[in-house]
């Protein structure tokens, strides 16, 4: 085999055939059908590879060749029926049957003769996402006979399921919400990219390893990003098994493609390569046609002539559905992320389909800002980081431990990253004054920026039906949307995705500082100060329920509190009444809630009314112990997103970068050897 560099194949067909794309990418790259992101992203470098790095086979046929087995279901009350379509290719003459074998979640084997097209399913014991129930797999097995002889075998697992997108008129415009047996699901999770620059580098166990994390922190879904590759069978096997709906992007991001003949072959047979070997899976949730092509396209982004934005729909409205038509009928299709359903028709309008968003990050406007849209399902939505020390140590030497230093910048691929995060650090916290501070500083701003916008989504549950944030992991050690590093440590975010994303969730509209943006400086300046708490119940029973909120100093005293009963019903969110607090101290004072559930306490938090830089922390004094396979931590006053570092080993904790009250607080350790551990929390900002 003979191998071309992927960089001067680029720029050849660049001069040859003009096609524009991101500006974080070499020119040329929508020339070639690689990983986008290989030639550089706004998180990734600009690092193509070039080889074969899946295994190649030299397979031998004699008689005919089972390629694959269209299964489709059929649901009734108490029964599935599945209807196959074996695909064969031949090679010699003869009379070609088959038979079925289907093997159910406990081990019984039902056997079927004849080349049966039809298989009913008594009973059936349903697939649903992680939260709404379990993910029971069936194995089933077609066998090829030429001449009563045995010619090959197609094997496969499917969850049985209904599973597509619910799209309903409404008072707000139209929904958008997975829909699985029936029931509509708040899509709560992140979006995929490849898990490594290197390729070959990524294995089984670690794909594995990283659906584990989502699940860990309340995941139901994940999106496969379309700017990087289709992921092995691996994949899909761990989110059957771990209930992570997938939206699969097909492989185009933030290009225009010239749709001559032969680009329009190779798409063809790709997109049938890839729904040939996925469209089995039960986490399939959709196929969407692109990322973020349809929205700039319709902006004139990228566009040299009128000819590239009709073969855009020629691609995403015709090329690609009418393969799928045929080869996978049954699983919702969308044309782009975002869109409103196709045609240019107002891509990434809030009141209908998908959107992105990122007027806060991107635009500079404060976390307040997702509360004031009411978004029918977000995509994509994040905020930037740094990674935590350990991680920047495996790249820099001590001296380029700042900032601003050549080797943090060539880390750093946002061209406004290191600007934005020190313009948010500016609004919200006091100026740090050591480099490790900056980057703890830098992971809490972005666990709170997503933390306020999902909570506010999961309050308007109904309208919204899905909160989705970019991104969920790195390709490489940089400053990034991720909310676990490219050494799988998690940030804060994932800590704090573990709380937001919790099936019962209570959580608080606060108004204060952060929601209003008073001027500080006009003399008097007014704004309200209230609370109001909402409990979310993403599940698929009625939860009875005590809501604990109290007024407290910043040493944890109560001067005022409350508790109420509720019942929830299931799939539902619940307001409780707002309550007024004029006389509060919005620089020393706080307000703690909690939810209980059967004496236990299952979600909670605490809110202020000033923006942390002017709160007056009193030293928590933290200190901590362990206990058995717990650590122990204790605070003599009110304590902001304590973290808990350990000195070598990585721990993985149940709780981590979290609030608490005077008092102590208990963590689990999940694993990893506790040692010579160290706290902190939003007091050592400074």
């Amino acid at each position: 085999m003979k191998f071309y560099s992927p960089t001067k194949w680029i720029r050849e067909k660049y001069k040859e055939n003009p096609a524009e794309g991101s500006s974080d990418a070499m020119k040329g790259f929508a020339n070639l059908r690689k990983a986008h992101c290989m030639f550089g992203w706004d998180w990734g470098p600009h690092l193509p590879d070039a080889g074969l790095w899946r295994p190649v086979y030299l397979l031998g046929v004699k008689g005919g060749k089972l390629e694959s087995v269209l299964i489709r279901q059929h649901h009734s009350y108490g029964r599935v029926t599945l209807n196959l379509e074996p695909e064969f290719t031949y090679t010699d003459g003869g009379k070609l049957t088959y038979t079925a074998e289907v093997t159910d979640p406990d081990g019984n084997v039902s056997r079927y003769e004849d080349s049966p097209r039809e298989i009913l399913i008594e009973h059936p014991q349903l697939w649903w996402p992680h939260g709404y129930g379990d993910q029971p797999l069936y194995t089933v097995k077609v066998t090829a006979f030429l001449d009563g002889v045995e010619v090959d075998s197609w094997q496969r697992r499917i969850g049985l399921r209904t599973m597509t997108i619910s799209r309903e008129k409404d008072q707000y415009g139209e929904s958008f919400a997975h829909e699985v047996n029936g029931v509509k699901i708040f899509a709560m999770g992140a979006d995929y990219i490849p898990e490594d620059n290197i390729l070959s580098r990524i294995t089984p166990e670690r794909t594995r390893h990283l659906l584990e994390q989502c699940t860990a922190a309340n995941f139901n879904c994940v999106r496969v990003w379309g700017g990087g590759y289709y992921p092995d069978d691996a994949f899909y096997d761990a989110c059957d098994e771990l209930g992570l709906m997938v939206w699969q992007d097909f492989m185009f991001a933030c290009a225009v493609y010239n749709l001559t003949p032969d680009f329009a072959k190779n798409i063809r047979e790709e997109v049938k390569d890839n729904v040939r070997r996925l469209r089995h899976h039960a986490s399939l949730g959709l196929w969407c046609g692109n990322n973020e092509m349809e929205m700039f396209v319709d902006q004139g982004e990228w566009v040299l002539n009128k000819r590239q934005k009709a073969d855009y729909i020629r691609m995403y409205e015709y090329l690609i559905p009418e393969v799928l038509l045929t080869m996978d009928p049954d699983t919702f299709y969308w044309p782009a992320s975002p869109s409103s359903g196709g045609g240019f028709d107002e891509p990434n309008d809030p009141t209908r389909g998908d959107v992105h968003y990122w007027s806060v990050w991107h635009g500079q406007l404060p976390f307040a800002a997702y509360r004031q849209h009411q978004f029918r399902y977000l995509s994509e939505f994040g905020f930037e980081s740094l990674p935590c020390m350990k991680t920047v140590e495996t790249f820099t030497e001590p001296q380029d431990r700042n900032l601003f230093s050549y080797v943090m910048e060539k880390h750093q691929r946002c061209a406004r990253g290191s600007m934005l995060t020190m313009s948010y650090l500016q609004q919200m916290y006091l100026y740090p004054t050591s480099f490790e501070t900056t980057l703890y500083a830098s992971q809490l701003l972005q666990a709170d920026a997503i933390r306020y916008g999902v909570e506010h989504f999961r309050r308007i549950r109904g309208v919204c039906m899905g909160a989705v944030y970019w991104q969920l992991n790195d390709c490489w050690p940089v400053a990034s949307w991720a909310s676990i590093d490219y050494t799988g440590r998690w940030k804060a975010l994932h800590y704090y995705a573990k709380r937001f994303f919790a099936p019962v969730l209570l959580s608080c509209c606060e108004e204060g500082m952060l929601s209003q943006e008073p001027n500080i400086n006009a003399e008097p300046y007014d704004m309200e100060k209230s609370i109001r708490l909402s409990v979310s119940n993403e599940t698929m029973q009625e939860r009875a329920c005590i809501v604990k909120w109290a007024l407290r100093d910043s040493l944890g005293n109560i001067q005022r509190e409350e508790t109420i009963s509720l019942t929830v019903p299931a799939l539902t969110s619940v307001w409780l009444d707002k309550v007024e607090l004029p006389d509060v101290d919005i620089f020393r004072d706080y307000v703690s809630y909690d939810l209980y559930e059967g004496g236990k306490k299952i979600s909670g938090g605490t809110v202020i009314f000033s923006v942390p830089k002017y709160f007056h922390y009193e030293d928590p004094q933290l200190a901590c112990r362990v206990e058995g396979d717990e650590i122990v931590v204790t605070a003599k006053a009110y304590a902001k997103s304590v973290e808990i570092q350990n000195e070598n080993e990585d721990l993985l904790l149940s709780d981590n970068y979290f609030d608490m009250n005077a008092g102590e607080t208990r963590v689990k350790i999940l694993s990893g050897k506790p040692e010579n551990l160290r706290l902190r929390s939003v007091y050592d900002i400074h």
